[in-house]
């Protein structure tokens, strides 16, 4: 019997294969192509990072101030001490007196002078050749050497495979057609260069990835996803999905044979603005197709996303199909709960909830409806894709900030509805606006609407920014609010202390506002609060029997108080974008001039500080989002982080948009004109990620 052999530590990292290898590019480079005396590396100054060489002359382990290993080397010109602070045995071997060693590292001023504080260090014959090219740094993982990863690096750009692999296929006439006049390399070529840049390589433009061997990678990765998007586009065409057509509805409500859909425009308390019908009459178009919609709805908060998915629900259900809608966080998801009870209560629709904190015989209930079909509108969290839940005829799937569920959910939410027969519609909402960027890359199977207008009534919300030392003014100020009528938020980044971030909390910024304001009822609501209770404090607040509700970020989404028109953010400095402007939302509901003040703890970062300026001059979510995405990546805001899978690895959407539209470009090209080399570049590219790119 053999058994299997464990994966070798390059293997854990993916680098099993030539190609594997030849695409893990480096992060950096050093330059050991230059060799300086000791007395001229000296002689350059500090803070330059420099290589030298010479005889060890003294090799000692002190203990003052702390342990450490100091190293003496000299050459014929003059002496530099080596520090390390931390060290293995086997380093003070390699530098043992007598030894001769290359050293590379940043000079600086120490206690006894000139030294290199944990310089590299190879031990080398003092003729030893310099390497023609720069020296590259890979990224690594624990228990892997910059030289193992080189070696292997080397041994598979030699491998006789991987000229196959890197193959120029993609047709010379499509690449001149479409790519700019440039001086973009082969592919190999390119690949190759990046490993061994020579010696006199731009080293600024390989660093930024602006050289044109990395122009040519970042455009083949690009050309890849665009290709994978596309043809999940195509793919998603091909399937069936019922037909919901306005007037061939087969339900009605009640018995003056009114659909639900007419119902709920009757007993709306509005009507819809000109964006909101814009967007519907976009969806309705959608659902009356035999494929399946997949539509992303953006609006700010309170531009009634929720209006749009009830009509969506509306129509899905005049035709006898069952509707879902999927919220990421339990009071998000009972918002929308109270809210289509009130519309949808008097019309006769029988409605399912369905979250992780329902008992198991509650929960159980609410299953049998919505199997059995007697549950047309079902609405919960991610308790609805969960194995025990099983629709009878799903049509349509709403899924609400969606963002937040993370890529592999949405695909999972898909599949499940899916059937041999066909598959659901589905609505995706998001108050965080995609930045144009990202909508073009990895959301290009999806079609986009977009409400750009509030409702009547709206007015635009005034953002101040202040410091934490005026904690008391603040609550002066919060006292005046209050004795108008007033309701008011106070925002807390942590429900109790914490060692490491001394920051305000909940509990106390609670009981300390109490004591403030003795004439105001003061409610407390966090994660941590059970379901029951939050949703008692939350009722409370919106009766206004609580004045000022104390939370954590369980507001940031789906609380609606029109009397509520101030809010308090404290250490807003701790709060990304996309956070302090879903919170901000909650105000300016009602007919009050609202006010947000962003409360900050100095000392400020710079990022912090930009932050927070941004926020208080703009309200445009579109702007706060392109910013967002500069400071976090693609890989957070679309959830990705949370699926292990890799977003692409050599393109910064900030910096290589102008490649997104040449590769699409390219990719419709390709998939119409030359279908034969499709596959061969999405398996170069992506191998089993396809998958992921269809989500």
């Amino acid at each position: 019997m053999t058994t299997k052999r464990p994966p070798t530590v390059l293997e854990k990292m993916g680098l099993n294969s030539p190609m594997a290898l030849a695409l893990h590019l480096p992060s950096r480079y050093e330059d050991e192509t230059e060799l300086f005396t000791i007395e001229e590396a000296l002689g350059l100054g500090r803070f330059h990072s420099i290589q030298t060489q010479g005889i060890v002359i003294r090799n000692q382990v002190t203990f003052r101030p702390r342990r450490q290993l100091l190293v003496t080397i000299e050459d014929n010109t003059a002496s530099l001490q080596l520090r390390f602070l931390n060290f293995y045995p086997s380093q003070q071997k390699q530098m043992a007196v007598g030894s001769h060693i290359r050293v590379r590292g940043e000079i600086r001023e120490g206690y006894q002078g000139a030294e290199i504080v944990h310089p590299t260090v190879r031990a080398v014959i003092p003729e030893a050749p310099l390497p023609a090219s720069l020296t590259p740094v890979y990224p690594a993982s624990a228990g892997i050497s910059q030289t193992m990863i080189r070696k292997a690096v080397l041994k598979a750009l030699q491998d006789a495979s991987l000229k196959e692999s890197l193959a120029e296929f993609l047709p010379s006439t499509l690449m001149g057609e479409i790519l700019p006049k440039n001086d973009w390399p082969p592919l190999q070529d390119a690949i190759t260069y990046l490993h061994q840049p020579p010696a006199d390589a731009n080293t600024q433009s390989l660093l930024e990835r602006t050289h044109p061997a990395w122009r040519r990678v970042q455009f083949e990765e690009l050309l890849a996803q665009q290709i994978s998007l596309k043809r999940a586009h195509a793919i998603r065409r091909e399937r069936r999905a019922p037909s919901f057509v306005k007037g061939q509805q087969v339900s009605k409500a009640n018995k003056k044979n009114v659909s639900i859909e007419e119902g709920l425009i009757k007993i709306l308390p509005f009507e819809l603005t000109s964006a909101q019908a814009r967007v519907w009459s976009e969806i309705g178009c959608d659902l009356s197709n035999t494929f399946p919609m997949n539509r992303l709805l953006q609006g700010d908060v309170g531009s009634g996303k929720t209006v749009i998915a009830a009509l969506a629900a509306a129509r899905a259900m005049d035709h006898g199909y069952q509707a879902a809608i999927m919220a990421p966080t339990e009071i998000l998801a009972e918002q929308h709960y109270l809210k289509m009870q009130e519309w949808f209560g008097s019309l006769g629709v029988k409605i399912a909830w369905l979250s992780g904190s329902l008992k198991a015989k509650e929960k159980r209930l609410a299953q049998e409806m919505i199997e059995s079909g007697e549950a047309q509108l079902i609405i919960g969290t991610h308790a609805l894709i969960q194995d025990k839940v099983s629709f009878t005829k799903l049509g349509l799937a709403v899924i609400d900030e969606q963002h937040r569920f993370g890529v592999r959910q949405r695909l999972e939410i898909q599949q499940r509805v899916g059937s041999e027969l066909f598959y659901c519609h589905q609505l995706m909402m998001s108050a965080t606006p995609i930045p144009r960027t990202l909508a073009m890359t990895y959301y290009a199977d999806l079609d986009v609407s977009v409400i750009d207008e509030l409702p009547p009534g709206r007015k635009p919300i005034a953002t101040k920014v202040v410091k934490a030392t005026r904690r008391d003014e603040v609550i002066g100020g919060l006292h005046d609010w209050l004795v108008k009528g007033l309701q008011a938020y106070w925002v807390c980044p942590l429900i109790e202390e914490s060692e490491v971030l001394q920051l305000q909390t909940a509990v106390e910024s609670f009981e300390q506002l109490t004591q403030a304001l003795p004439n105001f009822k003061v409610g407390l609501v966090h994660g941590r609060l059970k379901s029951e209770e939050k949703a008692a404090v939350m009722a409370a607040f919106k009766a206004n029997e609580i004045q000022l509700l104390v939370a954590t970020t369980v507001i940031e989404v789906g609380v609606d108080v029109p009397n509520a028109a101030l809010m308090v953010i404290e250490h807003a400095e701790r709060f990304g974008y996309a956070q302090i402007h879903q919170l901000r939302g909650r105000v300016g509901r009602g007919s009050a001039d609202s006010v947000c003040i962003l409360m900050y703890a100095e000392p400020l970062s710079m990022a912090a500080k930009e932050r927070l300026q941004t926020l208080r001059e703009t309200s445009d979510g579109f702007v706060i989002a392109e910013r967002d995405l500069s400071l976090r990546g693609p890989g957070e805001l679309l959830g990705a982080k949370q699926s292990g899978d890799a977003m692409l690895r050599f393109v910064d959407l900030q910096r290589d948009a102008w490649l997104i539209e040449l590769a699409q470009k390219a990719a419709e090209r390709l998939l119409a004109e030359h279908a034969d080399l499709v596959e061969r570049h999405l398996e170069r590219w992506l191998g089993s990620r396809t998958e992921f790119l269809k989500a």
